[in-house]
């Protein structure tokens, strides 16, 4: 990384820090500064952390913090590089917003009742749009590195797989004669039943590995 992308990466990296705290505080507490439609993928307090929206956007934010840090070290001449470790990290974090994103505009938004905007209000204004097209930005055009290879593409796909095994495993132990309600199936991914899941996860494993393969390449190229 030269110095000049250094300082644009510095900047978007705190911008998307204090965009996912925004975030985090606006959904945790419930403030509404957008009105007019139901309400789509919203949880205040403890029950927000259910939505992989919310923790993939908190993994992003955690990622960038540390991005931030050694990229200011590097500026100030305290270190050279970023070690190789920090740029998995980077490419597994922005999978996996970018995969927020992509099953939001989509899949949600065409099949919720009040379209797109309606997944864009309040906090998921930030989760949903602003903190993905930001950190995508800064990954493939000012992160550019050649220290991530092509087997590390597979630590892309961690953060998917965890949460599909604890949405899996949510799905199972509140379904009633097959079905499962549409509160503990906030995705909507099972029902139509929950054999469904034998194609809707293996699917969104290989979208997240599409994603993380896109971006590893794109990243690459442009280093």
């Amino acid at each position: 990384m030269n110095k000049k992308n250094i300082k644009i990466s510095f900047i978007l990296n705190i911008i998307t820090v204090i965009l996912t705290l925004i975030a985090t505080i606006i959904m945790f507490t419930g403030f509404k500064f957008m009105t007019g439609y139901d309400v789509v993928l919203e949880s205040s307090r403890i029950g927000m952390f259910k939505f992989f929206t919310v923790d993939s956007n908190l993994l992003m934010g955690v990622v960038a913090l540390i991005f931030a840090i050694k990229e200011y070290k590097i500026l100030e001449g305290k270190i050279e590089d970023i070690s190789t470790r920090y740029y998995i990290l980077k490419l597994a974090s922005t999978t996996s917003v970018s995969l927020t994103f992509i099953v939001v505009f989509a899949y949600l938004g065409p099949i919720s009742k009040h379209g797109i905007y309606s997944m864009l209000q309040n906090s998921n204004l930030f989760f949903h749009l602003l903190i993905p097209v930001i950190s995508i930005i800064n990954f493939i055009d000012f992160e550019k590195t050649d220290k991530i290879k092509i087997k590390y593409s597979l630590y892309g796909l961690i953060p998917t797989v965890l949460y599909s095994i604890f949405y899996l495993t949510n799905v199972l132990i509140h379904m009633e004669n097959g079905k499962v309600d549409p509160i503990y199936d906030w995705y909507w991914f099972v029902q139509n039943g929950v054999w469904s899941t034998i194609i809707i996860l293996p699917l969104m494993w290989l979208i997240s590995y599409f994603i993380t393969f896109a971006l590893w390449k794109i990243n690459r190229k442009n280093s």
